[in-house]
């Protein structure tokens, strides 16, 4: 690890290779990192240069300056030139870094590191990454590959907050934003587990990104998860997110999907909320962005288990912002906080019983070109494979899942959305 202040001198190395076709066995399988959608994946391991940010400053605008800094001393031998070749570094971010002064030590607090090496692939082309930070050239060999260790399964129980619990604060919120507090509060309920000491957290990885292809799937210091929203993508230039806010369970047959994705589409209280989150998004790009557009009316999300409300953004970059720039922008978003976002804020602090350390946080990757990929941390569980004792005592997570409050909301309604969220990864962890 290194301090803030100043960026250590990376030198890095990027070959083309033979397709690869399971990237997951070059990852940690106890702390793996990876990124994955349909079939394009990041791969890493160790750490050759990390950002280690001061109590009074963990947000986003410090990350981004450190990196300015990083890229602008590294030696960048890149022939390949895809997204995600060349100088990469991954972060997860908390989702409110001013209550981390008063958070429990425990709770995992910013990552943004440098890996030791990368091994990607985009569509059919492969490449492995190699970075040095102690003056030595480079080598961009392979790393080793690690079999599967054995499948296994997770106990889950309750968190801190109970159903009953849940619906006691979404009521709390509801009298919030009749008073004229805010106008929408997005409230969050946890559930507890453990895996085995020796679980494999790459199957995890791997059964999320087979089951929900579509999603971004990532395992970044700990936190495991499969987020079907995009907080921002910058590539070459233009620059892309998707808003989804707005909820509700797949039907059971054809005729039960097809009545319950009318429904969401018709909502008048969904499709409040989802108005609140896109206006959000454009107001933080608008001033980094121009030729920024949005869909007039937001389209139908299929997942295997939920229906979103969503609408994609597009407009191009003015000026030399990176991606992380815009994810100081952007975070947080109406979709994971609520609208006023900072009395949102205020009132998440006030009402949620934990803090939710990285959960609906950004969780991503950005490279020497400020290109990157960004997801909201959602459906996902936060591990703490580095904390594990020696001994065979089992792994502790939290997973999170959480709903949009509006003037309208129903706590009971609300409750149901936050079990059919937490669905994906519990799924996977069984």
């Amino acid at each position: 690890m290194i301090d803030s202040a100043p960026a250590v001198r990376l030198r890095v190395v990027t070959r083309e290779i033979e397709s690869v076709d399971e990237m997951l066995v070059f990852a940690d399988p106890h702390d793996p990192t990876v990124w994955s959608r349909r079939g394009d994946v990041l791969v890493a391991r160790g750490t050759a240069a990390a950002f280690v940010a001061p109590e009074s400053d963990t947000g986003p605008d410090a990350v981004a300056a450190w990196w300015r800094r990083t890229i602008s001393s590294a030696e960048i031998d890149d022939p390949v030139q895809l997204p995600g070749s060349g100088l990469v570094a991954f972060g997860a971010l908390p989702f409110d870094p001013h209550r981390l002064g008063t958070a429990d030590p425990s709770t995992p607090r910013l990552h943004f590191a440098v890996p030791q090496v990368i091994v990607g692939r985009r569509g059919s082309r492969s490449w492995v990454t190699a970075i040095t930070a102690d003056g030595r050239t480079p080598s961009a060999d392979l790393p080793e590959t690690t079999g599967f260790g054995p499948h296994w399964s997770a106990t889950t129980g309750p968190g801190a907050l109970t159903p009953d619990g849940y619906q006691r604060i979404v009521r709390a919120g509801v009298e919030a934003i009749r008073g004229g507090e805010i106008e929408k509060v997005v409230l969050a309920r946890d559930l507890a587990g453990t895996v085995p000491a020796d679980a494999d957290l790459r199957r995890l990885v791997r059964a999320l990104a087979s089951a929900y292809p579509d999603t971004w799937a990532f395992a970044v210091d700990g936190l495991i998860g499969a987020s079907p929203e995009t907080l921002v993508t910058v590539s070459k230039g233009t620059v892309t997110a998707r808003v989804l806010a707005g909820t509700i369970a797949r039907g059971a047959d054809a005729d039960a999907d097809t009545a319950a994705s009318l429904a969401l589409a018709t909502s008048t209280k969904d499709l409040d909320e989802h108005g609140y989150a896109v206006r959000s998004v454009l107001d933080a790009l608008r001033p980094s962005t121009s030729s920024l557009v949005a869909g007039e009316q937001p389209f139908m999300l299929k997942l295997p288990n939920v229906w979103h409300l969503a609408t994609d953004v597009e407009g191009e970059l003015a000026g030399d912002a990176s991606a992380l720039d815009l994810v100081a922008a952007l975070h947080p978003t109406a979709a994971v906080a609520g609208t006023p976002t900072p009395a949102a804020l205020d009132a998440i602090r006030r009402l949620e019983p934990f803090n939710r350390g990285r959960y609906a946080g950004p969780v991503g990757w950005i490279d020497a070109n400020g290109d990157g990929e960004w997801a909201i941390a959602l459906r996902c569980a936060q591990f703490r494979p580095r904390d594990r004792p020696a001994d065979d005592a089992p792994i502790p997570f939290t997973a999170y899942a959480g709903a949009g409050i509006v003037g309208a909301s129903d706590p009971e309604s609300e409750m149901l959305e936050t079990r059919v969220k937490f669905r994906p990864i519990i799924d996977a962890l069984a």
